[in-house]
């Protein structure tokens, strides 16, 4: 059997560049987002232009039962994952502390952290079984560095790096390896989201550099997954030119 790629979010942003970078090298893809028009139109594009074969899957990684039955009922052949990346995440709001929705917390805790285990643990039966793997989890400059209305994203992306971590640590004796990838400014429906529609709000975050693009991110996740199987980088960070950390940021006037 081929090896299988599992993205989660993998309807827009990074996820879906992912996906066309796998299967432009010949992977299998298992896709997953709540979108099932996205899911269905990038499945039929993947197949038709790359000739692999693609399963979506539709759920939210938020709903925990929704994750475990997808996956502990996939079909036999769609079982020899042996990448997952786990992308689904997103900011929700850019507020002080005390003027933030606590909705918003909830929603960005349960997606990026919460998800993020519910499918890592789905998943790791299979991994396990094949005594190999590869589990990359997109972390975020804002994992390292705590910024001003960042808070609760902030928080939880410093999770998804001591979660990476402690992964990396329990499943040595699995021969299973873990990578987090923490990208800074990269010009996506991020900042749409982030700032609930506002196309002018979110468009000023690009102005004046040249951010990362969805692309980049995926050329950088699909060469930490083709490295040899005694090789793994376990933490990477990357920032366009223009960006040097969370703070500074370099932009024409």
């Amino acid at each position: 059997m081929s090896d299988i790629v599992l993205i989660t979010g993998a309807t827009s942003g990074f996820g879906k560049a992912s996906a066309e970078k796998f299967a432009s090298n010949g992977f299998q893809l298992i896709i997953t987002g709540r979108r099932k028009e996205r899911l269905d139109e990038i499945k039929k594009q993947l197949e038709e232009k790359f000739q692999t074969k693609v399963l979506a899957l539709e759920f939210d990684v938020q709903d925990k039962k929704a994750v475990f039955n997808a996956i502990e009922n996939l079909p036999e052949e769609w079982k020899n994952i042996s990448i997952l990346v786990n992308n689904a995440g997103l900011a929700l709001g850019r507020d002080y502390f005390e003027e933030a929705s606590m909705d918003d917390w909830e929603t960005m805790i349960n997606t990026n952290l919460n998800g993020l285990l519910y499918v890592s643990r789905a998943v790791l039966p299979y991994m396990i079984k094949n005594k190999k793997g590869h589990i990359i989890n997109m972390g975020s400059v804002a994992g390292k560095e705590v910024y001003e209305k960042g808070n609760v994203y902030c928080a939880s992306k410093f999770a998804v790096d001591a979660i990476s971590q402690g992964m990396r640590i329990d499943l040595l004796r699995h021969k299973i390896k873990v990578t987090s990838i923490n990208p800074g400014a990269a010009e996506t429906e991020f900042s749409k989201v982030r700032f609930k529609g506002d196309e002018g709000m979110a468009a000023k975050i690009y102005e004046g550099y040249k951010a990362l693009s969805a692309e980049d991110v995926a050329d950088v996740i699909y060469y930490c997954a083709s490295l040899p199987p005694h090789l793994c980088i376990n933490d990477l960070t990357l920032s366009c030119v223009a960006q040097a950390n969370c703070y500074y940021t370099y932009k024409d006037s």
